[in-house]
């Protein structure tokens, strides 16, 4: 679960998945993005671009972290509404980066939204931040986390 969700994909997050798992638009994704420094809720709930986020206290990972975009082919289906539970939740597969300088460590991951995954950063929205702190020690990191998003 996310540790927190930004204002403005409060409610778009499950229609921008299925649009993307169909391929409309084609370039679209949603990118993972390490990051080394974070900030908390109430600080960055408000940014509306990724640029806007990076521009103020968090910082991407070192470079042998390395985005990670994740289009159609990369997204399973979406899964059906949980009436039960009364909610909607979003997975992420299952992604690896392959040895990530020892050093360079990981406090959070930024979950964003592409129309175009080779966008400039003024153009990505983010999703949500998720703590992910991780000790790089030259071994791969592999992300299993599941849900990313779940609408309540």
């Amino acid at each position: 679960m996310a540790s927190y969700t930004f204002n403005i994909m409060k409610g778009r997050i499950v229609e921008l998945y299925k649009q993307t798992k169909a391929g409309n638009p084609a370039a679209s994704g949603f990118i993972l993005i390490p990051l080394a420094v974070g900030d908390i809720e109430a600080n960055r709930q408000d940014d509306d671009d990724v640029a806007t986020f990076l521009a103020a206290a968090p910082n991407e990972a070192g470079a042998s972290w390395g985005r990670k975009p994740l289009q159609a082919a990369a997204l399973a289906a979406l899964p059906a509404p949980d009436d039960g539970n009364n909610r909607y939740a979003v997975p992420l597969p299952q992604v690896t980066w392959t040895t990530p300088t020892a050093g360079q460590n990981t406090v959070g991951l930024l979950v964003a939204y592409a129309a175009d995954v080779a966008g400039a950063d003024a153009t990505l929205i983010p999703c949500t931040y998720h703590d992910f702190a991780v000790t790089a020690d030259g071994n791969d990191v592999i992300l299993n986390a599941g849900d990313f998003f779940r609408a309540s």
